[in-house]
């Protein structure tokens, strides 16, 4: 049985000449002469981009991308052919958003012959190649559109164009080839049918997408709700994810770990910060850790711990950890006063007592290089408290706790704010995944050609003949905390390895010089656990202070702090 969709998005274009495969997307360009794809304006090969007019050079792109996405779905148990519907057309645009287009299934189809699940809506494309054959000939499956405004138009995102270039090299201006990869994501089955205001199902009936969704506020998957409970959770911040084996497996190799204080010293105030504030300036945390000594700035004037002016204990300062209190000035200038000193990494702690650690945002004038997070008021006063028995920290990314995924389960979160915002809600991984997502709401610009989890949430739903990924055993690669820490004179490092294969750890002083190669050869998947004694590679005892450990393995690469008390 199918069934037309008259409501769903659209995704993109492209003409393919090349021999029929197993699996081929066919990109049909229903532009008009001299428009869209068919824009004859003459430009210049960049990028990889052979292209020597406009529209030339966007079909390039598209069918970039649907070779990439033929790659990946490649099966050989039929021949199916995709086709797209694709126009290049002025979408809804003003000077700070976009539109930047849209995509979805033309059809979808129930209760066919290999359809994994019954009484299940999918998207057409994704039915085919189950059924192993075109389902409704003569049709096309997936409809794409692209904001053709966003070129030569500063009214439409001032000063940003389309960029055409196959390379990633965007600069300042949009890149069309993640865009496109996404919005065929879209169509290919990575999107719902569910009614956002009213809950409903697609006439009465599941989708493939809403049966992997999971409420774990609630416990319920979405076909077990009623109208009203969907509703809710489509609003349900933080509170929906997806549960697909291949998916959760993949996250724990793929995401980064989120943002956490690790207070090594004094044991009064010991112990993982876990509820803290990021800054939208400045290098991450994922990308810039730092380790050292709390202390608190003093710029002299004023409330003194507000680092609204330079620092006069730049002494104390420097290779330390700043804290700093909120207050009247930019967080941007505490930071740069903070790091003139020669602070290695900023804390912020609000001024206002149960309101929580804060999220910081400001204009990054080029010159950062120091990860800022803060702190609630009441952690602030607990770190001050213990200052002068020297408070020794550590800001890094905790890798047991995932950027984008549930903290007590590993499922990759589902976008689910509050309000509930048509044509982003549900549809699509949580924002707050790192690194970024080529399914997330936006398109950000470190994304290029690479379909990252999405792969694997094909995988969930059946586009594969034989499910690849080994999620029973969940066994994930990462490297665990030390016990103990701070320790003396020795502690035992653990870590997991998802399959066997060559292994190295090793021991790091705060400066970066390596003190002790721990393990340097081949071990068995499983859990390990190391000892360290305190000494370096040539059997000398070294010094107290902060250490990393770090563990490479299989493409894989993760450090921790650890303090060494005498």
């Amino acid at each position: 049985m199918r069934r037309r969709l008259t409501a769903l998005g659209l995704a993109a274009l492209l003409m393919a000449s090349s021999p029929a495969l197993a699996l081929e997307i066919v990109i049909d360009n229903l532009d008009g002469a001299g428009e869209g794809f068919n824009d004859n304006t003459p430009v210049t090969p960049l990028g990889g981009n052979s292209g020597t007019t406009l529209g030339e050079q966007r079909l390039i792109v598209f069918q970039t991308a649907a070779d990439i996405w033929e790659s990946i779905l490649q099966s050989p148990s039929a021949d199916i052919t995709i086709t797209v519907n694709a126009t290049f057309d002025p979408l809804t645009c003003g000077q700070s958003s976009a539109v930047l287009g849209s995509a979805g299934p033309i059809t979808v189809q129930r209760d066919f012959v290999g359809a994994e699940f019954t009484n299940t809506w999918y998207h057409v494309a994704l039915a085919n190649k189950r059924f192993g054959g075109d389902l409704e000939t003569g049709s096309s499956d997936i409809v794409a559109r692209f904001n053709s405004a966003i070129d030569g138009n500063d009214s439409c995102l001032s000063g940003t164009n389309w960029y055409y270039g196959l390379d990633g090299n965007e600069g300042t201006d949009t890149e069309l080839l993640p865009v496109v990869l996404h919005e065929i994501g879209h169509g290919l089955g990575f999107s719902e049918f569910v009614d956002g205001d009213t809950g409903e199902l697609f006439l009465g009936r599941i989708d493939i997408f809403s049966r992997f969704l999971f409420d774990e506020t609630e416990g319920l998957f979405w076909s077990e709700m009623s109208n009203a409970q969907r509703v809710a959770s489509a609003r349900n911040d933080g509170g929906v994810v997806w549960d697909g084996d291949a998916s959760t497996f993949q996250a724990a190799q793929a995401l980064d770990g989120l943002p956490v204080l690790d207070i090594s010293a004094p044991a009064s105030v010991a112990g993982d910060v876990t509820e803290i504030g990021t800054a939208s300036f400045g290098p991450s945390v994922q990308e810039q850790s730092a380790s050292g000594t709390i202390v608190l700035i003093d710029d002299g004037s004023g409330t003194t711990s507000d680092g609204c002016s330079a620092a006069v204990n730049g002494g104390e300062l420097d290779g330390a950890i700043a804290l700093i209190d909120r207050g009247s000035c930019t967080f941007v200038s505490k930071v740069e006063n903070a790091q003139s000193a020669g602070a290695v990494g900023v804390i912020i702690a609000n001024n206002v007592p149960g309101d929580g650690p804060i999220q910081m945002g400001g204009v990054d004038p080029g010159t950062l290089t120091v990860p800022t997070i803060s702190v609630s008021f009441e952690q602030g006063e607990s770190i001050k408290s213990a200052l002068s028995e020297g408070v020794i920290a550590t800001i890094a990314p905790d890798p047991t706790r995932l950027a984008g995924a549930s903290p007590s389960t590993g499922r990759l979160l589902v976008y689910t704010p509050d309000p509930f915002q048509p044509g982003s809600s549900v549809s699509h991984w949580d924002v707050s995944a790192s690194p970024n997502l080529l399914m997330e709401p936006a398109i950000n610009g470190n994304l290029s050609s690479d379909v990252d989890l999405t792969r694997f949430h094909f995988e969930d739903i059946g586009w594969f003949d034989q499910r690849a990924t080994d999620a029973p055993s969940r066994v994930s690669t990462r490297l665990l905390g030390n016990t103990p820490n701070p320790f003396n004179p020795v502690t035992t490092i653990s870590f997991d390895l998802a399959r066997a294969g060559r292994v190295e750890l090793e021991v790091f002083d705060a400066s970066g010089r390596r003190v002790k190669s721990l393990v340097d050869g081949t071990r068995s998947s499983g859990h390990h656990e190391v000892q360290w004694n305190g000494t370096d590679d040539g059997g000398r005892v070294v010094a107290s202070g902060v250490y990393h450990y770090r563990l490479r393995t299989d493409g894989v690469e993760q450090s921790r702090p650890m303090v060494l008390l005498k």
